[in-house]
């Protein structure tokens, strides 16, 4: 540890600066210290102190707190993520490395921005940004190999009916699960009529890029830095090699027919327009980069349906039309225009790849549903909130899964108290319920099974702690 000392300092402060070292010395050695291993993975002090604070502050932010020591729980949760990776090496598994570099990409912009700066980052911790970015890019590598490698132990799960009602009859009445406070919704759907034109507006930039790139005028990695939409942009739109099967279908098809060196026609997928450059191809990986962008308007363009749909309402409020008339007339939601206009969470499970009846249709939504993590915009719980059972909302501005812009308006069609769970009234939420519960089960032995077959150590000093599965300790 380097410090600036001036002749001035006296002898008592060069004494108390050499404690303070030394004392720092210490911790950091203590925060280096190896304290348990997992096949060929180890555990570092410092990863379960920081995976420790995240659980209490998560916990905090959901307003409830754990009787249990947070260090074990993050040890644990530390080992099974180890041991998840590890198998995952051994099995194979494939996970798709290029959502995870964008990911690391988009958390390193946002911790230079809140520190300030990249000195200031490194500074803060410690390192060179390079080292910084390699090291969350190993940690970030192997929780996706082992979320793939859990999705692939659970993934194909399914419960049939007989065992959704065994699992709500073994559970004791006094006990039975409670289910938030739900509502049931509407809604009328319009993208701006100037939607063909933006895309075509958006292919001809594309067009303008790939031609600049191919005389050579601008390099593909700049354009990407200056005008991709997603986390590669960072780094010139640069992927990480991966198999094409790793990729969207249409993206995928346009990449297996270049050669190195070599820019794609402009390809549609569900996340925008495409350009792609093939870097190189070492056996089934491809390296490549590409930019992406999606089709942008003006605000009289986003105001136009928002105008039309505020038309709409108000002729909805002097009864002069019906919701349910006008969703099917005027709405662009072709999953719900023909019911009435009521959300259900269809575009979840689509998007999900879900058609096989392994989850059901749902149209009833906890508060938790809205959000990135539920699917359902939290700008159409804003709207909600202002509402009363009946009410129609003002038009309003929002996207859909994939991200395309649009207007709508929403109908609260009913409040559902919270209440005790029933098989009548609350099967899907009990069937999500039971075939969480069975995952855990099958998860749990395959679990076992593994901890027995793979090498684990634990420094004595940390297994007096409580864990959840006792099989740890060997």
């Amino acid at each position: 540890m380097r410090k600036i000392i001036t002749l001035a300092v006296v002898a008592a402060t060069l004494l108390s600066s050499a404690v303070v070292a030394e004392a720092q010395q210490r911790r950091q050695v203590m925060l280096d210290k190896v304290v348990a291993v997992v096949g060929g993975s180890s555990i570092l002090h410092s990863e379960v102190q920081e995976y420790a604070e995240m659980l209490v502050q998560q916990r905090r932010q959901m307003g409830y707190t754990s009787d249990r020591d947070p260090m074990n729980e993050a040890l644990e949760g530390l080992l099974e993520q180890k041991l998840l990776y590890n198998q995952a090496l051994i099995d194979s598994v494939d996970t798709n490395t290029s959502d995870v570099s964008a990911m690391i990409e988009n958390y390193m912009q946002q911790l230079i921005s809140e520190a300030g700066g990249i000195a200031e980052l490194e500074a803060k911790e410690h390192m060179p940004i390079f080292n910084y970015r390699e090291m969350l890019r190993q940690r970030y590598e192997e929780q996706s190999y082992a979320q793939a490698m859990r999705n692939d132990v659970v993934g194909g799960i399914t419960v049939v009916p007989g065992e959704v009602e065994r699992f709500y009859n073994s559970i004791d009445k006094d006990s039975l699960p409670m289910i938030g406070e739900q509502y049931v919704y509407a809604h009328i759907t319009k993208f701006p009529s100037s939607l063909k034109e933006a895309q075509q507006r958006t292919k001809e930039r594309l067009l303008d890029m790939r031609e600049r790139v191919i005389t050579g005028k601008t390099k593909f990695s700049v354009l990407a830095r200056m005008y991709s939409v997603d986390g590669s942009a960072i780094r010139g739109g640069e992927m990480e090699p991966a198999p094409s099967s790793m990729y969207v279908r249409p993206f995928a098809e346009a990449l297996e027919k270049l050669k190195p060196g070599q820019v794609s026609e402009i390809v549609e997928t569900e996340f925008g327009f495409h350009i792609i450059e093939l870097i190189d191809k070492k056996g089934e990986l491809y390296h490549c980069r590409h930019i992406v962008i999606r089709p942008t308007f003006t605000r009289d363009e986003l105001m136009e349906p928002a105008h039309k749909l505020d038309s709409i309402a108000r002729l909805i409020r002097l009864d002069s039309l019906s919701f349910e008339d006008a969703a099917l007339q005027f709405s662009d939601d072709a999953s719900s225009k023909h019911n009435g206009g009521i959300v259900s969470n269809h575009d979840v499970l689509e998007r999900m790849g879900v058609y096989d009846g392994a989850r059901k249709t749902a149209t009833r939504f906890l508060k938790e549903d809205f959000g990135s993590q539920g699917g359902k915009s939290l700008e159409d719980y804003a709207a909600l909130m202002r509402l009363k059972v009946g009410e129609v909302s003002d038009s309003f501005q929002s996207a859909d899964l994939k991200g395309n812009q649009m207007s709508k308006i929403v109908k609260l069609v009913e409040i559902i108290p919270a209440h005790t769970a029933s098989l009548e009234e609350d099967y899907i939420r009990l069937e999500e319920m039971a075939l969480q519960h069975k995952q855990e089960r099958i998860f749990k032995e395959w679990l076992d099974k593994k901890i027995q077959a793979m090498y684990v150590y634990i420094d004595p000093e940390y297994r007096d702690g409580e864990f959840v599965n006792k099989n740890w300790i060997k």
